[in-house]
């Protein structure tokens, strides 16, 4: 039976006027990894920052917390403790070299100098960073930094590795490199929580995913889970819609829903073989596509596809 670590009632955080979270619940199960989806602004970061204690939430009677047994608003530190954190961007330290940068943090955990040798010499190899263990800092790759970051949330063998936007940038390889070694973290029975703008990040590293939209939770579940029950099977994609017969624009033809968005026309059906037949009828050319849906149809679906700064 699965064991839930973390536990997170109704708690809600307002910076002034703006309410960067309403109500937010979820829970998370030991050695699980647990994303965060949400568009700029949605509230992930407060809630992840909220969980290892550098954010306070706002005092409300129905609130609760219970991190690995811990409420952050009263055991900061010992929350720290058993957490790592690796946050959007990378604050090394210039001056010093690989490994100096993971020995001078193993002091804030009182690591003994040969056991933190050992560590950070495991990590290195983990991270296949080893052959730049005396290398500047400046004389790294954005992927090697990035690598290097997450080494340092591991110093401490932490139960909780918090992961905010960790492969933003990052090319294809260094991508699954790092998707590779969360997988093995989790066998570990590390437990992760993970905020990300990439949707096949989510979709293979995440067992559940919580989406939100300005401060709220929208969705919440298994990544397939969300898809069968949230989006259509299928999508037919026109990119020129002046390719479009002038009679099919708006027309709703069996099960096929219409999204319309600036420039492009979306096809939603269950039925494949409905929107080939649809698309030879009232297309002028062969210009279109059709797919699978995927994350991203499921997220833009629930939150809009249009950009909203306003809370």
């Amino acid at each position: 039976m699965n064991t839930t670590v973390i536990n997170v009632k109704n708690i809600s955080k307002s910076f002034g006027k703006i309410r960067a979270l309403r109500d937010l619940s979820f829970s998370v199960e030991a050695g699980s990894c647990f994303g965060f989806l949400g568009p700029n602004g949605a509230g992930k970061t407060t809630a992840m920052k909220i969980i290892y204690g550098k954010c306070t939430r706002d005092k409300n009677s129905t609130d609760h917390m219970d991190i690995f047994g811990y409420d952050p608003a009263k055991n900061e530190l010992a929350i720290k403790y058993l957490s790592g954190v690796v946050q959007q961007e990378d604050n090394l330290d210039d001056e010093l070299n690989v490994a100096q940068n993971l020995m001078i943090y193993s002091k804030f955990y009182n690591m003994p100098v040969k056991d933190a040798g050992e560590r950070i010499e495991f990590l290195l190899d983990f991270f296949e960073l080893s052959d730049k263990a005396k290398s500047k800092i400046r004389e790294l790759s954005g992927g090697m930094k990035r690598r290097l970051v997450i080494a340092r949330a591991l110093l401490n063998s932490p139960k909780l590795l918090i992961l905010d936007e960790p492969t933003t940038g990052l090319d294809p390889q260094v991508r699954h490199l790092i998707w590779d070694k969360i997988r093995q973290l989790q066998k570990q029975h590390t437990t992760v929580l993970l905020t990300t703008h990439y949707m096949e990040e989510a979709f293979q590293l995440c067992d559940r995913l919580l989406i939100m939209h300005k401060g709220r939770k929208i969705m919440e579940g298994k990544p397939a889970d969300l898809l069968v029950q949230n989006i259509e099977q299928y999508v037919l994609e026109i990119l020129d819609t002046d390719l479009i017969r002038a009679e099919c624009r708006d027309i709703s033809q069996g099960n096929i829903r219409i999204e319309n968005a600036p420039g492009v026309m979306r096809y939603y059906c269950n039925d494949v073989n409905a929107l080939k037949d649809f698309a030879a009828c009232c297309m002028e050319s062969g210009n279109y596509m059709i797919r699978q849906t995927n994350l991203e149809d499921v997220f833009l679906h629930a939150t809009g596809r249009q950009l909203d700064d306003k809370q």
